[in-house]
This record gives structure tokens, sequence and C-alpha cells, in this order.
């Protein structure tokens, strides 16, 4: 444990960090899920309504993704690996549908 009044003081913004860091990335991986699981109900059954759920969807997450590289949460090349998953998905989907 830390002895001194300096080290106390970063023990306890480290954990702050750390729990905020740690709802960013469970706040990712929730919005990831929703968004994969619009995009196997859009290609199940093609409607107009479906296909604007899921793009705002995936604007959400490509949003919370951004805001967590800006805040340092997530390193920039993990934040676009992310984001290239989610639209992956999308064109894969797409070209069996089509």
């Amino acid at each position: 444990m830390a002895n001194n009044k300096s080290a106390l003081k970063r023990a306890k913004i480290a954990e702050r960090n750390r729990l905020r860091n740690k709802a960013y990335k469970s706040a990712v991986k929730t919005l990831m899920k929703k968004y994969y699981a619009s995009l196997e109900a859009y290609t199940a059954q093609p409607t107009d309504e479906s296909k604007q759920e899921m793009m705002a969807r995936m604007s959400e997450a490509y949003s919370k993704i951004d805001k967590a590289v800006k805040r340092g949460v997530l390193h920039t090349n993990n934040g676009a690996r992310k984001k290239s998953r989610l639209a992956q998905r999308l064109k894969s989907l797409a070209q069996t549908a089509a």
C-alpha cells in the first residue's frame, strides 16, 4: 500500500480512471453487440425500418469508439480495428444477400 500522501493520491486517481475506462469499454462492447443484433435482424428481414435502425446502431457504436479513443481509453489502432470489424460484418452480409 502507498506510504506517503502523493502515492495515496496517485492510487486514488488510478482507481478512478480504471473505473471510468471500464465503463467506456463496457459501453463500446454493448453498442457493438446491439449493432450486430440489429444487423442480424436486418439480414433476416430487410425492411427500410430495420435498415435505419441498423445504421443508427452503427453510428452510435462509431461515436462511442471515437470518444473512447479521444479520451485515451482505447489505443488509436484498437479503435480503428473495432470500427473496421463493424464495417466488414455489414459488407460480408450485404454480399451474401445480393
